[in-house]
């Protein structure tokens, strides 16, 4: 097996026509030739990764995040993108993304996300299109749960992500009905409360839109950027793992959010 058909597989579980026009995607640094035994998946290709792929003998990263967002204008030391290209490249492991491909395909980041946290009924908001085999994707996700107070649902958030802390705005209601967007969504928190939800749960949210939510009445739930994508992570390793029997893959044991709480 080489990078080639890890390419080929991604992109029929996350097509490069869901990825917003601003992102890159794909083989960002390697060889499509490279033959392939070891695939470590991870939400960044970070330098954390970057040394844990060579410890453990991986011949490429698969990540959420890509590895170069805009084209550097020189590729040193002096950056941490160009000590991971450099790395990467020294020891022929190569880099391959998908990001928001897999944010808005079906069974990515955020069907993952609404499953991790109970949902039922799940469904795509503001479908952009169908795939090949007739699903509705796009980048958020709404689902039921048997209701219950804020602070309930607060605990299974924290519970259910492992994250360490919360930030969150009371709309006033009680949670049944729940929009995820997995990262930075808080832009879509209008769509949320459109389509009928109580509850937002997303990352990133910048403070007008707390106050935007409150006026609104929407329960609004910043869990974190790593935490509401990192369980993606296990899901792709299992589909890698059901894809390649003869790889070994894993998720990366050092990787985490560098955000901590006083």
């Amino acid at each position: 097996m080489q990078v080639k058909d890890v390419l080929a597989y991604l992109e029929t579980l996350a097509p490069r026509y869901m990825k917003m026009d601003w992102d890159n995607v794909g083989l960002l640094c390697g060889r499509e030739t490279k033959t392939v035994e070891r695939i470590l998946v991870a939400l960044d290709p970070f330098e954390d990764v970057c040394r844990e792929a060579i410890s453990w003998g991986a011949d490429v990263i698969v990540t959420h995040h890509p590895l170069i967002f805009q084209a550097p204008r020189a590729i040193t030391e002096d950056t941490s993108v160009g000590r991971c290209i450099l790395t990467l490249a020294a020891h022929d492991i190569a880099a391959v993304n998908a990001h928001t491909n897999l944010d808005c395909a079906p069974g990515g980041v955020n069907d993952v996300l609404a499953e991790r946290l109970g949902l039922s009924e799940i469904r795509v908001l503001n479908p952009q299109g169908t795939d090949a085999q007739g699903r509705p994707w796009g980048l958020l996700r709404a689902g039921s749960l048997a209701s219950m107070h804020l602070e309930t649902f607060l605990a299974l958030v924290k519970e259910r992500l492992h994250c360490p802390g919360l930030r969150y705005v009371d709309g006033g209601k009680a949670v049944s009905r729940v929009a995820v967007g997995g990262g930075a969504c808080g832009d879509g928190l209008r769509d949320a409360f459109d389509a009928g939800c109580d509850t937002f749960v997303t990352a990133d949210v910048k403070y007008n839109q707390f106050w935007d939510a409150r006026d609104l009445g929407l329960n609004l739930i910043d869990a974190g950027h790593f935490w509401t994508e990192n369980p993606v992570c296990g899901s792709l390793a299992d589909k890698l793992r059901e894809e390649f029997p003869g790889c070994l893959v894993k998720v990366s044991e050092n990787h985490g959010d560098c955000i901590n709480f006083w």
